[in-house]
């Protein structure tokens, strides 16, 4: 696929919300451009709706005389989110065709030596007329395609599924053929190994690893380091100490149990998040929390910078002020707040997620604060009503499975286990019982657990003496994760593979296998949690 004449890197996002995509977006955009000189022309940026101001002036800022425009239109967002009307079934057709008339706009005069789509998040399944009417367009003009996928809507993300069949797609082997698509100028990026090695099972080098980027930058000053710290202390009402959660309000995050930590190890502390719920999925969890929090006077303030982008300090001001950084999810595509809290000398507690542990060791990193799980003595909640709660959730979350994929799912965690001497893992409990936890004496569930978790016993004597460690920034890791290191990549991923592998598979639909085999592990009882099966609180 060479690159014959001026170049439009076309960036296609559902939306540009604060998160880790839009983050990575941010950081890498600058290095492509630069590598891709002088050829790199225009950058085109595709989405659901604009993002703030501020953010829309810094990052056409940084691409230093390249022109950016955008296209923005609720039709390239979620599906879901649209008015009911615009998204009924009969009304489906009509809808696809406004998109790939959209679509078009951009890639009417694009062809293979002149234009790239950098496609991302495609894999959760939230807009797949979108990302056929980009399959179909690209193939079409032979424009390269990259799908970048963070995230994917078969990783407890099921309530996807639902409304793909509403938008027209009924089995999952034309969602494969949709999400997964096998073509000489597609490509497949993923962002950690477990992720990569299926797919190059399936696609062999028409997909690529891509860590994501994350380098050790200049410190923010010092003064608006202070300026941040005298921002909080105004928020939260007192110069108290911060520990920050940097991420958007969304159940995988699993923020009770960043509450809780919190109230263990530091008593005295803030939990602080940043960004909102981003999408209706998480209102009730994120309405649930807050009004817990309410109720019971927890010292927690929940996403302190939605809407007031460019009104206050930056995230990354925000981590360098704060006495610890926690990163309590269940799940990650790759972790970025475990190197931005590293990169700004910040100790961090954070859950050791098995996706992303092999890959973070790889760069050379070593977490002094990583843990498995927090067990919790199951009498600090209703355990009969919590065992029947998960019951009637789990079979609700099993029935809206796809019929093919129900034999495999096994009972989870909780439900499966008898023996309960050595405590129940937080993060399998529901919000219910979580909150259950949290809303007694603090002192007096240490008491109970602390014997359970003889790892957080240390971390409390250290917290209380301002001594949590900080892990270092590894030599290795800019070979990996630096901004040119990144582009490299990213353009050896564009230029490999011929489409032999392809043509050897003949009519076979290697997405469809693909897909299978990430369901089966995705599926596994180790990665179930019940935060995750319904939206409800």
């Amino acid at each position: 696929m060479p690159i014959l004449c001026r170049l439009k890197l076309i960036i296609v996002h559902s939306h540009y919300r604060p998160g880790g995509v839009r983050r990575i977006i941010e950081l890498a955009t600058p290095h492509l451009v630069a590598a891709l000189r002088p050829a790199a022309s225009e950058v085109i940026m595709v989405g659901g709706e604009m993002p703030g101001a501020a953010w829309t002036a810094h990052f056409a800022a940084q691409l230093k005389g390249v022109r950016v425009s955008w296209l923005t239109d609720r039709i390239l967002g979620y599906t879901s989110e649209l008015p009911a009307a615009l998204r009924a079934p009969t009304q489906v057709p009509r809808l696809a065709r406004r998109i790939h008339r959209q679509l078009e706009r951009v890639l009417r005069e694009a062809s293979a030596g002149d234009a790239v789509v950098w496609a991302h998040n495609q894999g959760l399944g939230r807009n797949l007329l979108v990302t056929r009417a980009l399959q179909q367009l690209c193939l079409a003009r032979g424009v390269p395609l990259l799908l970048h996928h963070h995230d994917w809507w078969f990783d407890n993300r099921w309530a996807r599924w639902p409304e793909m069949r509403q938008a027209g797609f009924r089995t999952l082997g034309e969602v494969a053929h949709t999400l997964l698509p096998a073509a000489p100028n597609i490509r497949h990026l993923a962002i950690n190994q477990p992720d990569a090695v299926i797919l190059q099972r399936h696609f062999g080098r028409q997909a690529a690893w891509l860590p994501n980027l994350s380098e050790r930058a200049a410190r923010a000053p010092r003064q608006r380091v202070s300026a941040a710290r005298r921002w909080l202390a105004r928020e939260l009402g007192g110069d108290v100490p911060v520990w920050l959660v940097p991420c958007r309000l969304l159940r995988r995050k699993n923020l009770a149990e960043a509450l809780l930590l919190t109230r263990w190890l530091r008593p005295e502390a803030w939990l602080v998040t940043t960004g909102g719920a981003s999408s209706a999925d998480e209102h009730a969890y994120a309405g649930a929390l807050a009004a817990a929090a309410r109720r019971n006077h927890w010292p927690l303030r929940l996403a302190m910078l939605d809407g007031r982008e460019g009104s206050a300090p930056a995230v990354s001001e925000l981590i360098e002020s704060s006495e610890a950084i926690l990163l309590t999810s269940l799940q990650e595509g790759f972790g970025l707040p475990n190197l931005e809290a590293t990169a700004a000398g910040r100790p961090l507690i954070a859950r050791r997620l098995p996706n992303i542990a092999p890959d973070l060791a790889r760069f050379g990193f070593r977490f002094p604060h990583a843990y498995d799980e927090v067990r919790v003595d199951p009498g600090l909640f209703d355990w009969r009503a919590e065992v029947q709660r998960q019951q009637r959730r789990w079979r609700a979350w099993r029935a809206r499975l796809p019929a093919g994929c129900r034999p495999p799912v096994g009972a989870p965690t909780l439900l499966a286990e008898g023996n309960t001497a050595a405590g129940v893992p937080f993060s399998r409990l529901t919000l219910v019982a979580q909150l259950e936890v949290l809303a007694g004496d603090p002192s007096r569930s240490w008491a109970a657990c602390a014997p359970l978790n003889p790892f957080l016993q240390r971390w409390r004597i250290l917290a209380a003496a301002g001594a949590l460690k900080v892990a270092p920034w590894p030599e290795r890791a800019s070979r990996w994760l630096s901004g040119p290191a990144y582009a490299a990549r990213w353009i050896e991923a564009l230029h490999a593979g011929t489409g032999r592998e392809l043509r050897r598979q003949g009519n076979r639909n290697p997405g469809l296998p693909a897909l299978q085999e990430f369901i089966r592990a995705k599926l596994a009882r180790e990665n179930q949690f019940p935060l995750l099966w319904t939206s409800e609180p």
